[in-house]
C-alpha cells in the first residue's frame, strides 16, 4: 500500500509539472502566431478567419495560460516526492544551459528569435522543447531556489491574492476564450484541410487543456487555497480584509 501511495504522489507531481509545461507551450504557440500577425503582416492577416474572428484574441489565451501557471504548480508544491541529489530546479537550469548550447551549435535560428519565427525544422523544435522543459522545472520549484526568492514570491502572491475575485473572473473569461479557440480551430481544420498541420494540432491540444484547467481551477477554488499556503498569518489577514472590502 505504501508503494502505491508513493506512486500516486509521483503521478500527481508529474501531472502538476505537465500542466505547467502545457501553459508555457500555449504561450509559445500563441506568441509565434502573434509575431506573424503584428510583425510580418502588420495586423492585416486574420489567422483562421472566419473561424477565429480576430487575431488579438490570442492575448486572452496567453492570459489564461499565465493565470494557470501558479495553480498548476501549487498542485505539486506539497507533495513529498523526494529528490535525486538536487532539487529539480537545478536540473531545470542544466536543461536550459544544454538548450542554449544546442541552439547555438545546431539551430539556424538564434535563441532570441526561437519562438518568433515560422520554422518547423527538427533543430528548432528540439531547441524550443528543451527551453520550455527547462523553464517548467525551474518554475515548478522556484520557491526553493533561495529564501529571498521564496520571500519575494510570497510577497507577490499576497499582492495578487488581494484581487482574488478579479483573478477568478479573468480566469473564467480567458478560459472561455481558450475553449472558443479550441472549437474554432477544430472546425477550421475540418472545413479547410490545409489547416491540418502538426503545429495547429498542437495548438488545439494546448488551448483545450488550458481552457479546461481554467474552469477546473475556478471550480476547485484554487486561488482560495493559494491564500492558505502563505506562511505569514499577517499576509492572510491582509488578503481577507481586502476581499471583504471589495
Amino acid at each position: 500500500m505504501e508503494g502505491m501511495g508513493r506512486a500516486w504522489v509521483i503521478c500527481k507531481k508529474i501531472f502538476s509539472i505537465s500542466l505547467v509545461f502545457n501553459a508555457l507551450l500555449t504561450i509559445a504557440c500563441c506568441i509565434g502566431i502573434l509575431s506573424g500577425y503584428y510583425y510580418y503582416y502588420d495586423g492585416m492577416w486574420q489567422p483562421f478567419y472566419p473561424y477565429i474572428i480576430n487575431g488579438n484574441l490570442f492575448w486572452f489565451v496567453i492570459a489564461a495560460a499565465v493565470i494557470n501557471i501558479f495553480p498548476s504548480a501549487l498542485l505539486g508544491r506539497k507533495l513529498h516526492t523526494g529528490r535525486f541529489l538536487f532539487h529539480h530546479y537545478f536540473y531545470g537550469f542544466i536543461v536550459l544551459a544544454a538548450a542554449g548550447i544546442f541552439i547555438y551549435i545546431f539551430s539556424p535560428v538564434s535563441i532570441a528569435a526561437l519562438f518568433f519565427v515560422n520554422n518547423t525544422s527538427l533543430e528548432v523544435n528540439v531547441g524550443r522543447f528543451l527551453i520550455l522543459g527547462g523553464l517548467t522545472l525551474v518554475l515548478d520549484d522556484l520557491p526553493d531556489v533561495s529564501k529571498r526568492t521564496e520571500a519575494g514570491l510570497n510577497w507577490l502572491k499576497a499582492k495578487v491574492l488581494q484581487h482574488q475575485k478579479a483573478i477568478v473572473a479573468a480566469q473564467l473569461v480567458c478560459g472561455s476564450v481558450s475553449m472558443y479557440f479550441f472549437v474554432g480551430l477544430l472546425v477550421a481544420m475540418i472545413q479547410v484541410p490545409e489547416f491540418i498541420t502538426v503545429a495547429n494540432s498542437l495548438l488545439i491540444g494546448t488551448t483545450s487543456i488550458t481552457g479546461i484547467t481554467s474552469f477546473v481551477f475556478v471550480k476547485k477554488r484554487m486561488w482560495h487555497h493559494a491564500s492558505l499556503t502563505l506562511p505569514n498569518l499577517h499576509l492572510r489577514k491582509t488578503i481577507g480584509k481586502a476581499k471583504y472590502a471589495t
